[in-house]
């Protein structure tokens, strides 16, 4: 107790001394709060974006690959017509299944859709501004106005089939009605379906109702001019029970319909989305026709796994002209400024450690010359080196805990505003290196699909797609960990503050400390 007493009285016997060096501890310890805040948030949100975006695979038709095929099949043929047929690549719904059954994934998401004619049971949303459908394109004339054509453009609703709860639902856009044990109706069998609470009362229908669908299978394969389809148009139809409805709280047109009128019709209207099972949906598929559309994204236990999954899929049987990819362009847009910010705030970490630590030890070592004498007496009286190591120790000690208190909350105070600094100019650069658009149109499967920086636009659902926004704010928090990382840093520094009168203490006798002071 003595030497803790004797400690707490000597930080008021030098206060120049001690305050300069608590001047220091405090801005090496607000600083390192700031860096390690900023750090371990950036981590976080590193490693959530890796698990989101490299861990959800999907399989995109790689149109290079593509249209190199088509060359060599008009090569092949004799075709001397500048123009050459793009056969739409397909994968059977069978197919997509026996890749989802596989050791490196820890699950599989299917999707199908069609689109629906106008039918006598069901009156769509905005049917007054007639229907859209496949081949729809956009085309801007030269006095800036814009037109439209259409292909199949006589289909007025989608039939959408998930195994799996959308994100729409999952996130409160969309709300599944209930049944009286409050179970959500969600459709459980094949043949069930769920349609919008507003498709519901505008068509004058009833939870139990059936209601009868219809659709259209062509040829989608693109044609040279005059070209006739090789296979005749095939119609199908669905009868579907409803088993429950949905409440849309989401627009009813995406960005793209949105500013463009001409897009705004009963078939682009989210309202008009019928929901129902995968099976439901592909039980109509005709071998050599398109107009189903099936889609899948698996999902890695383990990001790193990207390679060995796709070697596996292309030896089940996926042909070539498939990528295997995860969504790198939304990781890249996300993570990539995060992840400049968090090597930005290590380093300067780094340099303030190694700075503070310098200058640490070289005012330790003044310090200590000042008090050579007073080690010395207290060595005389008998006192054991480890009770005035500790004693010096205590002192510095009890300068950092109130640097502490006082730094993190400094830290926290200020971590927010620097987060935000040093994000914005990472944003910025990265939009400087990245200056410049690049224009792609492709054509497969009666659909155009154009690329825009990112920005897909193309006939059918999800029209429009815009790419993932760039990370604007990043929330920092303080957490139990960089709590710790922020006690331990500040011992670290009492450490190295007493270390040179703690080396003194236990190298000489108190004979040689007396005789240098003479």
């Amino acid at each position: 107790m003595y030497i803790l007493q004797n400690a707490w009285k000597n930080l008021g016997r030098n206060k120049g001394r001690n305050i300069l060096m608590g001047i220091i501890i405090l801005a090496i310890i607000a600083t390192s709060a700031v860096a390690l805040i900023i750090n371990n948030t950036a981590s976080g949100i590193i490693d959530n974006y890796k698990q989101r975006f490299g861990s959800e695979v999907s399989l995109s038709p790689n149109i290079q690959k593509l249209q190199e095929n088509a060359m060599k099949n008009a090569q092949s043929s004799g075709g001397g017509n500048n123009l050459v047929r793009v056969q739409r690549p397909e994968i059977p719904p069978e197919q997509y299944v026996a890749f989802g059954d596989s050791d490196y994934l820890s699950s599989a998401h299917y999707t199908s859709s069609v689109g629906l004619h106008n039918s006598d049971d069901i009156k769509p949303i905005d049917e007054d501004k007639g229907g859209g459908g496949r081949g729809m394109m956009v085309r801007q004339n030269v006095d800036g106005t814009s037109s439209t054509s259409s292909g199949d453009g006589d289909l007025y609703a989608n039939l959408l089939g998930y195994n799996y709860i959308p994100d729409d639902f999952k996130e409160g856009n969309r709300v599944i009605s209930k049944d009286d044990n409050g179970n959500e109706q969600w459709p459980q069998n094949d043949n069930e379906c769920i349609i919008s609470k507003d498709l519901l009362e505008n068509s004058g229908l009833k939870i139990g109702d059936t209601i009868n669908l219809t659709s259209t299978l062509t040829d989608m394969a693109l044609r040279l001019p005059g070209e006739e389809p090789e296979v005749e148009p095939f119609g199908i139809s669905y009868t579907l029970t409803i088993v429950g409805y949905y409440e849309d709280l989401t627009d009813e047109y995406n960005e793209f319909a949105k500013n463009n009128e001409m897009m705004q019709n009963a078939y682009e209207n989210r309202r008009n989305e019928i929901i129902t099972t995968v099976d439901t949906v592909i039980s109509q598929m005709q071998e050599g026709l398109g107009g189903i559309e099936v889609s899948a994204k698996y999902y890695l236990k383990n990001p790193e796994d990207l390679e060995a999954f796709a070697a596996e899929l292309y030896a089940k049987g996926l042909d070539e002209v498939w990528d295997v990819s995860t969504d790198e362009n939304s990781y890249n847009t996300i993570v990539k400024p995060v992840e400049g910010l968090k090597s930005i705030t290590l380093v300067f970490l780094i340099v303030v450690l190694l700075l503070g630590a310098i200058i640490l030890i070289l005012l330790s070592t003044i310090a200590i010359r000042e008090r050579k004498y007073e080690i010395g007496v207290l060595r005389a009286m008998g006192m054991k080196k480890s009770r005035v190591a500790f004693g010096l120790l205590s002192e510095v000690i009890m300068i950092t805990v109130l640097c502490l208190v006082i730094g993190m909350g400094t830290g926290i105070i200020t971590a927010q505003q620097v987060s935000d600094i040093l994000l914005d100019n990472q944003i910025k650069q990265i939009e400087e290196s990245n200056n410049g658009n690049n224009y792609a149109v492709y054509g497969y499967g009666g659909m155009r699909t154009m690329q825009a920086s990112g920005m897909r636009i193309g006939g059918g659902p999800g029209m429009g797609v815009s790419p993932v926004e760039a990370l604007k704010e990043m929330d920092v928090s303080l957490n139990i960990v960089t709590v710790a990382e922020i006690v331990l840093v500040s011992l670290v520094l009492a450490i190295m503050a007493s270390i040179m009168g703690i080396t003194h203490v236990t190298k000489y006798e108190p004979i040689k400390i007396l005789s240098e002071r003479n």
